[in-house]
């Protein structure tokens, strides 16, 4: 039978399984120690740093999985509620991967258009292409509204000043040669329209982003999502570019 419902995939499922490979495997150490290491004259306690760290790394795969099953699906539409819909916006997804923040910000315009932007790394999402993700958009049934472009977020194809809302989610990080990181960044404020707003999510260097377009004359703010739906812990930039 044909899948009646989208697959967003899991997020950086390396990162998923390293935690509970390295947790259990912590937790089969810890159960096979049966007293101290002695190296001549030293003796080493280190039975219960195996339980410990073995007993973190599988609360944290936990929680990552519940980030990747439900929280995400949370953080999307805390991401989306920081802008007031109209329906009529041009909207940028910025690293849009399966489409999951592309078809909620879709769902919220009617005359409007949602394109998204990726290069569609495996290592980032599992299972991710460009089909993957115009498939969950056709299950979605928004095809009218959605368009997807292959092209990395520092090169971005589009005309200045094209867009009222961009967003992004556990992207703009993946970029780990900082200038690049930054030219990603200009080209965010260049194809933002005047009055527009950007709304980027991260784990990590979101100090940066808010930096970055507060130097470009953006109004900028920052969130911190729920602790409990989203890990690691994620923070919204919200910034709001100066009207001509």
């Amino acid at each position: 039978m044909a899948a009646t419902k989208p697959n967003y995939g899991i997020d950086a499922p390396a990162v998923l399984r390293n935690l509970f490979l390295a947790g259990f495997l912590c937790l089969i150490v810890w159960y096979l120690i049966h007293g101290p290491l002695r190296i001549g004259h030293v003796v080493i306690h280190f039975k219960g740093m195996f339980l410990w760290t073995g007993v973190a790394l599988t609360v944290e795969g936990l929680l990552y999985l519940l980030y990747v099953k439900f929280g995400k699906f949370r953080h999307r539409d805390f991401i989306l509620a920081f802008h007031t819909w109209r329906g009529d916006e041009q909207v940028l997804d910025v690293g849009c991967g399966r489409g999951l923040l592309l078809c909620g910000a879709a769902k919220r315009v009617t005359t409007g258009h949602v394109t998204g932007i990726d290069i569609w790394s495996n290592v980032d999402m599992g299972g991710n292409s460009m089909a993957a993700t115009q498939y969950n958009v056709e299950i979605e049934c928004l095809t009218d509204r959605c368009t997807l472009v292959s092209a990395g977020a520092q090169e971005m194809p589009f005309p200045d000043a094209h867009f009222d809302v961009i967003v992004s989610n556990l992207c703009l990080h993946n970029i780990y040669d900082a200038p690049t990181r930054r030219r990603a960044l200009d080209e965010i404020v260049r194809v933002l329209k005047p009055g527009g707003q950007a709304v980027l999510s991260d784990y990590k260097l979101t100090s940066e982003y808010a930096k970055h377009l507060r130097a470009a004359g953006f109004e900028v703010t920052k969130k911190r999502g729920s602790i409990w739906a989203t890990f690691p812990p994620l923070a919204v930039v919200i910034a709001r570019k100066p009207a001509a």
